[in-house]
């Protein structure tokens, strides 16, 4: 029989069994906000086609729609972090809920293609925050000896998230007869797919309001009496409160507030670790992994799949998404960062080389021989698989550990920034790049797998098992 007497942390601090539950709801709570990151960022992948049919737009022009989600993304992310700092954790989390829940009711609901971008934009600002506030927010309230498995839930929510989209994609297609543009209720089934997001997004809303604030916020802005009694539903009755404020205010004051200019340095503007933190962000989004995401529905119809079908594998996609990165979660503090990122650079290789050869098979009226169909199908997932169990989780790792402390806010975010750009090329470019040869795109991806895997090799250090401050 195990024991079941709570993990002692390092500091000698036992984390409470019977607050457990209660920590476990405010993390899921805060973790929503991945939900809606997952699901907004893809949700858009039902509605591509009768986007550009509704509209009568050009591949370049839908691109730019798609896409421009991604420009309010960065904005939200940029921002966040400041914002969090002067009101708080929480109200940050409702402006988020407010701007997804505007974006879903907007984006539903265009007049014209101008203002449906607009709705992306603001639902991008809503991404970005989610992106930073949920995990900054569950670091700060998680018990340090649950801290690991509880931050984990940020990424399992994303992933969900991306899944159940596509998932009410598939099942509202089914419902309006499989045409994106059929009639449900007086709307037309696309403006339903991205009209839905209103629900989580109002959930998301709420269940703000029924968890507390950070204890590191309320300790900055002089609530230390409030402070107190959070840390204690967090961490138990048990725990010397005053330590604990004072371990956190010690924390706090000892930060080096890094800037830009920290990151100046060497022969190439940016220090050499800065770099490799960009190539890495770089190097997870030109393999093309969010075609997968914004772009599958419509691939699969431009090689002759029904759109019910198409939906389907989207969905199926998704679940892979999911396998794979539970599988990286089980083995990045076992087998390591860098063996998982060379297994997923090799696969990810040859899913794409077989998409590519596959692709090419294409036919004068635009499907694919059975058997290169069934190549690319199987392929298109081993790809997701491959990505989800390595580049998908072990960069955001890498990120996490690599930098010294006295950069690591700054590089982190200049990192984060670069991989949102990135995001936005290949987003931006899919359309365009399909109609002129998809073979060849897909080929382009493979040929960034193949050189991700010399980049890490050469200058990607190994961080399992080492202590932040060990980063130079």
């Amino acid at each position: 029989m195990t024991s079941t007497a709570p993990p002692t942390t390092p500091e000698g601090r036992k984390a409470q069994p019977d607050h457990l539950g209660h920590v476990i709801f405010i993390t899921a709570a805060a973790a929503m906000g991945g939900f809606l990151f997952g699901y907004d960022s893809s949700v858009i992948n039902g509605a591509v086609e009768a986007i550009r049919g509704r509209y009568e737009v050009g591949s370049a022009g839908l691109a730019q729609v798609i896409a421009i989600a991604l420009i309010g993304c960065a904005i939200g992310a940029a921002t966040a972090g400041r914002i969090a700092d002067r009101i708080g954790r929480i109200r940050v989390m409702q402006i988020a809920a407010a701007l997804f829940t505007v974006s879903a009711v907007g984006s539903a609901l265009p007049f014209a293609l101008w203002d449906l971008a607009m709705w992306r934009v603001l639902g991008g600002i809503a991404i970005g925050m989610a992106s930073v506030i949920g995990p900054a927010y569950i670091a700060e309230v998680a018990p340090p000896a649950y801290r690991g498995r509880l931050g984990s839930f940020q990424q399992a929510a994303i992933v969900i998230g991306i899944a159940i989209s596509q998932l009410v994609n598939w099942g509202i297609l089914n419902l309006a007869g499989g045409d994106q543009r059929g009639k449900l209720a007086g709307l037309e089934a696309w403006q339903w797919m991205l009209g839905v997001m209103v629900v989580p997004a109002v959930l998301y809303g709420l269940l703000s309001f029924a968890i507390p604030e950070s204890p590191r916020f309320l300790i900055s802005v002089g609530k230390t009496a409030k402070a107190k009694e959070v840390l204690a539903e967090v961490e138990g009755h048990g725990v010397d409160l005053d330590t604990r404020v004072a371990e956190i205010k010690e924390a706090m004051r000892r930060e080096h507030k890094s800037s830009f200019k920290d990151l100046l340095g060497g022969k190439f503007g940016f220090l050499p670790i800065v770099w490799i933190g960009i190539g890495l962000s770089v190097f997870q989004q030109l393999v093309g992994i969010n075609v997968a995401f914004y772009y599958s529905s419509t691939l699969w119809q431009s090689v002759g799949i029904d759109p019910s079908s198409s939906f389907f594998y989207s969905f199926t996609t998704s679940i892979i998404n999911i396998i794979g990165t539970v599988i990286a979660m089980v083995f990045v503090d076992r087998i390591g960062r860098r063996p998982l990122a060379l297994i997923g650079s090799a696969g990810m290789a040859v899913a794409l080389a077989l998409e590519a050869w596959a692709f090419a098979s294409k036919t004068a009226d635009g499907t694919l021989p059975t058997a290169q169909g069934t190549v690319a199908l199987v392929a298109a997932h081993a790809f997701v698989l491959f990505f989800a169990l390595s580049w998908g989780v072990v960069v955001w790792v890498f990120l996490g550990e690599m930098f010294p402390n006295k950069i690591r806010a700054a590089a982190l975010g200049v990192a984060a920034c670069a991989q949102w750009i990135a995001n936005w090329a290949i987003t931006a470019s899919f359309p365009s790049l399909s109609d002129w040869n998809l073979s060849g795109t897909y080929v382009i991806y493979m040929i960034f797998a193949l050189l991700s895997i010399p980049f890490v090799l050469k200058f990607v250090k190994e961080t399992k098992g080492k202590a932040l401050e060990e980063m130079g």
